[in-house]
């Protein structure tokens, strides 16, 4: 029986995707299998996977006849997982060794439905430690009592899919496949829908992950069209939120951080190309006029400040239209140009 089934989606990474596979290999057990999912890669990367899945135990490899973005490249490993247990990685990323045996075990030890884990952020030669925001660590919590409170930094606003470990039944109860198409913030809608339904969860402080920022050709440094799909990531947590049982609870918490997303955007305007900037400020004033107006206003004066000031103008200007779901065409990994990082969505921003 396979224990752990790990999504590893590449597209256009064949400078980093060595360091990846290695990783891999270095984490192998033989009833471990990563699925490596090939979204259409058209440099090297579709080489460096087919001797990765000759060499590496466990590794099966996954190709898209099309490029159709992180999101939809982690359902297509999700419908081939066989684990009892499910990971990610992004393509670019990499683990330090035996870390999944290590995680496994802890996920048996604590038997909740998922787990958290710190991560280590790797930025050219310098590298941070980034703690999960929950501060009792090694128990078994209820995820929905870790989504609160509104004015602080919460587990939800950790999204990062790959920082943790996950029991097959939220797989099979639907909670672990991402909306199709998203280019970014598609961690967003996925992390609340997980804290809201699932049953329980624990965080743990277990460093062997290693997230790759600042590649130059990231989301994060290219100002075009595919930033503006946190608009509908946000959109769909705000729409699924307010049908909760406990939205009169948690809707603050999921406008303030809306709020707080929106103004990251803006207040950074000047690296977004003149017409994308254009329809951000249109696309913002269409969402801040979606959200509920009550809920919106305490947000906005427990805000203060210039942030809030900001926000407030921008919801007197002509609104745009919702956003549509974006067709195919996105990339996969993260350092494709539709990847999530935390300066795309600023994940970890205190709303």
């Amino acid at each position: 029986m396979v224990k752990l089934s790990v999504v590893v989606p590449f597209f256009n990474v064949q400078t980093y995707a060595p360091d990846t596979l290695t990783s891999l290999r270095a984490n192998a057990r033989e009833d471990f299998e990563f699925l490596l999912v090939d979204d259409c890669s058209s440099d090297g990367t579709p080489e460096l996977l087919e001797r990765a899945a000759r060499e590496i135990p466990g590794a099966v490899l996954l190709r898209h006849a099309r490029n159709e973005g992180l999101a939809t490249a982690r359902n297509t490993g999700l419908d081939a997982a066989r684990g009892a247990y499910v990971a990610f990685l992004d393509g670019d990323d990499w683990l330090a060794p035996g870390f999944y045996d290590r995680l496994v075990a802890a996920a048996e030890e604590l038997g909740c439905d998922f787990l958290r884990t710190d991560h280590v952020s790797v930025t050219g030669r310098d590298r941070g430690v980034h703690r999960v925001p929950v501060a009792r660590r090694g128990e078994v919590l209820r995820p929905r009592d870790a989504i609160l409170p509104a004015h602080r930094t919460t587990s939800v606003d950790y999204p990062y899919a790959w920082a943790g470990i996950y029991h097959r039944r939220l797989l099979e109860r639907g909670l672990l496949h991402f909306t199709p198409g998203l280019r970014t913030a598609e961690d967003r809608p996925w992390i609340w829908r997980l804290h809201r339904e699932a049953e329980s969860f624990a965080a743990v402080g277990e460093l062997g992950i290693f997230y790759r920022r600042g590649v130059a050709t990231s989301l994060t440094q290219i100002g075009d069209v595919r930033q503006l799909d946190f608009i509908r990531a946000f959109d769909q947590v705000i729409e699924e939120t307010a049908r909760d049982r406990d939205a009169d609870l948690l809707l603050p918490k999921a406008v303030r951080t809306y709020c707080a997303v929106i103004s990251h955007h803006v207040g950074s305007i000047g690296r977004f190309e003149p017409e994308v900037a254009r329809q951000l400020r249109a696309m913002s004033a269409g969402a801040l006029r979606r959200m509920p107006q009550d809920v919106l206003d305490e947000a906005l004066t427990a805000m203060g400040g210039d942030r809030a000031a900001l926000l407030r103008r921008l919801r007197r200007r002509r609104p745009a239209p919702p956003p549509s779901g974006p067709g195919p065409g996105a990339s996969s990994s993260s350092t494709s140009p539709s990847s999530t990082s935390p300066s795309s969505t600023s994940p970890e921003v205190a709303a």
